[in-house]
């Protein structure tokens, strides 16, 4: 806002003999205001803290809860105690065009306390106020003079329009950088831009190579089905999906050819034909994304989004007739603008358990109301069959020979099946030629090197796997008495093949891959992605190939982009590690066809009828 910088800060320098005047003392009150209102601007942007709710008391007044906010130049706006105002006595009421307001409220100084200014000259002021009061201002403008803040999602979202007409406009966003590994929205946003009385219907399918729907699909639905919304009311369908685990750096979410299409009530209105959105592929998490894009908006863009100096409360409907007026309905949602206070955040973090779930949590197996302890198991993706971890039994005070002592239930992390699970004895000794303890492991019967280090316990282990939980139990006999109150034993657990895990490479019978849509018509530098599907056999690595060339560009991923030239163009496509399993797909490529003619009909002025 202009005429709001208030930095770069001075403070005051002190020297011996340095005489103050009261132009010294308010630079030094200036300095602590200002830098504390700089810090609250920055740290927590500018929104209601708390309170500030609006409430009808009767059909000419109004009740304000008391509250706490801040402006947009960081002033602390506080209403100590909660006021009744008729709204017809609030600043701005005259100047209001129509039957809508919108109640604001913003800072106000005033100087109190008159006191005797002692040592006053000619000309100088004899009475001067000696405090400033910090307070507030309530008014109402009308609703369309509400500040509009910069939209710094801009350069975070990536956008493109679905459709748009003269009532209507329709977007699909998403964030123009995802997290591998990880979920995230697509979102659908439609904005009603006139008045007008129409019902809204839309659909198009969009095409993700690297995404994956709930269903497992490559491409996804949009739908919207008779929305109806008041003028400048905007409407979100959100869509989740999984981002693959890709080595690729980035990626496009295409709207597929001649899918796209709206209508009010019932008539056509115009549609997006094709478009592609550009999405790049990250291993970083969405906390360090999102940190980065936020973190990156300079002082000045900062400045420039400030929400002004006062802050909206409220939206009042009334019913005005010549000279009188009627509070018909007050609405707070969407109008106000919280800050996120770190005060509030527990309260926060518990209201927002009801929404969210912690998919961290799911499949944990239980056992008589208990969860399997997961006894430190350590994996490495290279081997995803094996798993190894540590576990102790207790023995207690009174064990002898012959006790037998039964470990917890393990979860070994494989999954169900056949597993087979290795324990062996784990002990420190003194190693002579190192000189120093050494970690050592026994698998089998430690008796047989109990003659090289008297601190092995005499041991038998036998091993019980739950095939049917994914978990184990271990059973340890003493075979001699011993002192200790434990016992620390390393396992390693390996899972055999069984069932389809047993087919052989080689073995190619019944497997084929086939494309969604093997033969596809489209325009001149146009994109289209062939989704593949997998008969009889596991998803798997894909490779795509142009077999002549000048016939375009294929990714990676399966986006074919068509040349300049009309023709019919070859696609292979093959399983990466069985390049025996292949398929074909065809692009027929034509100019720009008429308006009047859809993806996979015949022009007719082509084929001479």
């Amino acid at each position: 806002m202009s005429g709001s910088q208030e930095y770069p800060f001075e403070r005051n320098r002190y020297y011996p003999g340095k005489m103050l005047t009261s132009v010294d003392f308010q630079a030094e009150q200036n300095y602590y205001i200002n830098k504390s209102r700089f810090l609250n601007g920055m740290m927590y942007g500018s929104g209601i803290v708390c309170g500030f709710g609006v409430y009808s008391l009767d059909d000419q007044s109004i009740l304000i809860e008391s509250g706490v906010g801040l402006d947009g130049r960081g002033r602390e706006i506080i209403l100590d105690s909660s006021v009744v105002k008729k709204l017809s006595a609030i600043e701005g009421f005259e100047e209001l065009s129509g039957d809508k307001a919108c109640l604001k409220i913003r800072y106000q100084e005033k100087d109190v306390h008159s006191v005797y200014a002692v040592g006053h000259t000619e000309g100088d002021k004899e009475y001067e106020y000696n405090r400033i009061s910090e307070g507030y201002e309530l008014f109402l403008t009308d609703p369309d003079d509400t500040d509009s803040a910069y939209d710094f999602e801009s350069e975070f979202l990536t956008r493109e329009v679905l459709f748009e007409s003269e009532n209507f406009v329709g977007e699909v966003q998403m964030p123009a950088t995802v997290c591998k590994g990880r979920n995230v929205k697509i979102v659908l946003e439609i904005k009603k831009k006139t008045a007008a009385d129409v019902e809204l219907s839309c659909r198009g399918i969009l095409e993700i190579p690297v995404f994956l729907t709930p269903g497992g699909e490559h491409e996804m639905e949009i739908n919207i089905e008779d929305l109806r919304l008041n003028e400048g009311e905007t409407f979100k369908k959100d869509y989740w999906v999984s981002v693959m685990e890709s080595e690729l750096e980035e990626t496009d979410v295409i709207l597929r050819s001649g899918s796209a299409a709206a209508f009010e009530d019932g008539a056509a209105i115009g549609a997006s034909a094709n478009f592609t959105i550009k999405v790049r592929l990250s291993h970083a998490g969405p906390l360090e994304l999102v940190s980065r894009e936020t973190g990156k908006i300079n002082l000045e863009m900062r400045t420039q989004g400030a929400m002004g100096d006062a802050i909206a409360l409220a939206d009042i409907r009334m019913v005005r007739t010549e000279g009188a007026y009627i509070i018909e309905d007050i609405r707070e949602a969407d109008i106000k603008h919280y800050v996120i206070s770190p005060a509030q955040e527990l309260t926060r973090n518990q209201y927002i358990s009801y929404y969210v779930k912690d998919v961290e949590l799911k499949d944990r197996k239980e056992t008589q109301g208990r969860a399997l302890p997961e006894a430190r198991i350590e994996r490495n993706r290279e081997f995803e069959n094996i798993a190894t971890g540590t576990l102790e039994i207790p023995l207690g005070r009174n064990a002898r020979e012959g006790d037998i002592r039964y470990s917890g239930e393990i979860a070994h992390g494989l999954g169900k099946g056949n597993v087979y699970v290795e324990v062996g004895y784990d002990f420190v000794s003194d190693d002579p030629e190192m000189g120093l303890n050494a970690k050592s492991t026994i698998y089998g019967n430690p008796e047989l090197f109990s003659r090289q280090n008297d601190h092995l316990v005499d041991v038998e282990t036998g091993v019980k796997v739950l095939n049917d939980k994914g978990s184990f139990v271990v059973a340890a006999r003493l075979l001699r008495n011993v002192d200790y109150l434990e016992l620390t034993f390393r396992w390693v657990a390996i899972r055999f093949p069984a069932g389809e895990d047993l087919q052989m490479t080689e073995d190619y019978y019944d497997k084929s891959i086939s494309v969604d849509t093997p033969t596809v018509v489209m325009g001149t530098k146009e994109s289209h992605f062939f989704g593949v599907r997998y008969n009889n056999m596991k998803p798997c690595s894909i490779t795509y190939e142009l077999t002549s060339p000048g016939s375009g560009e294929i990714s990676s991923d399966g986006i074919y982009t068509a040349p300049t030239r009309e023709g019919v163009y070859e696609i292979r496509v093959y399983c990466t590690d069985m390049p025996v399993i292949c398929t074909y797909a065809y692009a027929i490529v034509k100019k720009q066809m008429l308006d009047d003619t859809r993806p996979g009909e015949t022009n007719p002025e082509e084929t001479g009828k």
